[in-house]
């Protein structure tokens, strides 16, 4: 497309008013400026329009030209995104620290994929066979954990005419010729390039009646995630929103991974990407970042990109949800994004609403959060992905009453509300159970039951009585004491103690708590009900309360948390063995005393 070029008006901040381009589109990339940075309309009028600029915009002129490139904002997709580190419009950060240093200089045009690096490509079709979009022509087994599926593209529909032999092919180099109706042969890349504010078609949406676990036990216990589902994790300062979204991103069993980090702080995305290549997927043992793919736009990098790294995000993500993966895309925090919606909209002049957000804000996050489901996504035969949404929440002062959180609230499914006094406290994940919910366990109960144990649903449902019984007297309790209760009310302290203690408070640095297969999960939980029916049962015969909490099967209770992963069911029947046999002998000390049990002297 032919370039057009106009000129600079005036310049308010990321903000550059322009003129001199006549039938110029919304979401159309420019260049700004002698230094050519990079912008994107986002306002058009009679006679001037109005651009973003994703770099810094300082000693910029009016008058300096501006140039227009007819393309709107895209990403590149194909082999070689796995393991990347790109800013918020896909430029990879390794590249521009090669070309500038730690400093990054403005105006540079790196290109997402690495045009030159050669792929094992295989091609799975053959010559003469139809095709339509999203049919897989070819794989490149692209890190040791994930095969990536070259597929025809949206426009392409035919006969396969030639296609390349098994061998080594750059992303542009072209593997497949396909010959449509009319007559013309279109020749297909590995590489696919596609605008990133709408999302990539596919068939039609499924049940999401899978879980995504995520190792941690709280969340898969008490507010599962469902593959495909929506999710949000607010939390005030310090409370453990990027931590847990950490965990998530590192244990999730969804194939592939696409973390941005938004506006967050650049210490804590550089330990992610310092510590990330280091740990090994629980699966296959191997590498994580082989399976990852980050984006940082921190909060000393331009603004605008900012409002444009979530796009990004999601785009890759449905990039490999459209070759059949199960992706997770975790973005930390919508709350920065939204506030670089309000700076720009503010710099526009548009009028604000509630606490200076643009009136937009709710439908921008609905159009984010959207674009996560499971689906079938196009091309011949039956083929599912899914792309999870999770996002970080950062309310002023935890205040989940503000404009962000409650917009978010509205469009999400999962709820994991991180307490300010559990944090203080050192519980972590700091997730308020009784705050917290999920919209998918009706979903997920069928799968549940199959899969862990028919008994699963009442195991849930029963702690969670246990911890709403327990808020409840924990007020009486700050009354009168403890001393005051009768022992029913006191075994069920205890009893909610230990889901607290020994089954909720997960490590993030142990080596084997950081993760917590979901049969372990169902195993501990099991324990811990079955000691507390048990519990109930002595205390209804008289038994005291100190009585039971002597048990020598409590410290093992206490320490199944670090049973080793590939042993754990070993350990769960022995401390099962061990419990069955400590109420036992209590149950026939009763029967032989006919009297209450107090604890030993």
């Amino acid at each position: 497309m032919t370039q057009k070029a106009g000129r600079i008006e005036s310049i308010a901040g990321p903000v550059v008013r322009c003129s001199g381009i006549h039938n110029i589109r919304m979401y159309e990339v420019v260049r700004v400026g002698n230094e050519k940075l990079i912008g994107e309309v986002i306002e058009v009028g009679e006679h001037e329009f109005t651009a973003q600029v994703y770099e810094e915009t300082s000693g910029l002129a009016p008058a300096e030209p501006v140039i227009s490139t007819g393309d709107a904002l895209s990403v590149e997709l194909g082999p070689g995104l796995l393991g990347s580190i790109y800013d918020g419009i896909q430029r990879p950060l390794p590249e521009l620290r090669s070309m500038s240093g730690d400093f990054i200089t403005r105006g540079l045009t790196v290109e997402g994929l690495d045009k030159k690096k050669k792929w094992p490509f295989v091609p799975v079709i053959k010559v003469g066979s139809h095709v339509v979009p999203g049919d897989i022509i070819g794989e490149v087994a692209e890190t040791g954990i994930i095969t990536s599926k070259v597929m025809i593209p949206i426009s392409v529909e035919g006969e396969i005419v030639s296609i390349v032999p098994k061998g080594e092919y750059s992303v542009v180099d072209t593997v497949c010729s396909v010959k449509d109706g009319y007559g013309d042969v279109h020749d297909v890349v590995m590489m696919q390039r596609t605008p990133v504010r709408t999302g990539r078609p596919f068939k039609e949406r499924i049940a999401m009646d899978t879980p995504l676990i995520s190792g941690q036990r709280v969340i898969d216990t008490f507010m599962p995630q469902a593959k495909g589902g929506t999710g949000a994790i607010p939390g005030g300062f310090g409370t453990g929103k990027t931590v847990t979204l950490h965990q998530f991103a590192k244990w999730a069993d969804a194939q592939v991974i696409v973390y941005v980090g938004c506006g967050e702080r650049g210490n804590e995305m550089t330990e992610a990407l310092e510590e990330w290549p280091k740990l090994k997927d629980p699966k296959s043992g191997r590498p994580l970042m082989e399976r990852t793919v980050l984006i940082a736009n921190t909060s000393n990098m331009p603004v605008a990109a900012r409002e444009a790294s979530i796009y990004v995000a999601a785009t890759i993500a449905e990039y490999f949800r459209d070759q059949g993966y199960d992706v997770a895309l975790m973005a930390d925090s919508t709350s920065r994004w939204a506030e670089a919606l309000r700076e720009i909209s503010g710099r526009l002049g548009q009028l604000p609403s509630e606490e200076g957000y643009p009136a937009y804000l709710g439908s921008r996050l609905a159009q984010f959060y959207e674009r996560g489901g499971r689906v079938k996504t196009l091309g011949s035969g039956e083929r599912l992905g899914s792309v999870t949404m999770c996002g970080a929440v950062s309310p002023p002062g935890g205040d989940f009453s503000e404009p962000v959180t409650q917009a978010t609230l509205r469009i999400v499914k999962v709820f994991w509300a991180l307490d300010k006094d559990l944090a203080a406290r050192r519980f972590f994940p700091a997730i308020n159970t009784l705050t917290s919910y999920s919209l998918y366990h009706g979903n997920l109960e069928k799968w549940d039951r199959e899969n862990l144990g028919p008994d699963w649903p009442e195991l849930v449902a029963e702690a969670t009585a246990l911890l709403q019984k327990d808020n409840e007297l924990r007020e009486i309790v700050q009354l009168v004491g403890p001393d005051a209760l009768p022992e029913s009310e006191r075994a069920v302290l205890e009893a909610a103690r230990m889901i607290k203690e020994d089954f909720l408070t997960q490590s993030a640095v142990h080596e084997i708590d950081t993760y917590c297969p979901i049969g372990k999960t169902y195993r501990m939980l099991r324990i811990i009900v079955i000691f507390s029916r048990k519990m109930a049962e002595a205390v209804k015969m008289g038994v005291h309360v100190r009585r039971i909490l002597e048990f020598s099967v409590l410290d093992n209770i206490a320490r199944m948390k670090i049973a080793p992963w590939d042993t754990y069911n070993k350990t769960m029947d022995t401390i099962e063995s061990k419990m069955e046999r400590e109420f036992e002998a209590l149950f026939k000390e009763m029967s032989a005393t006919g009297a209450p049990l107090p604890a030993a002297s």
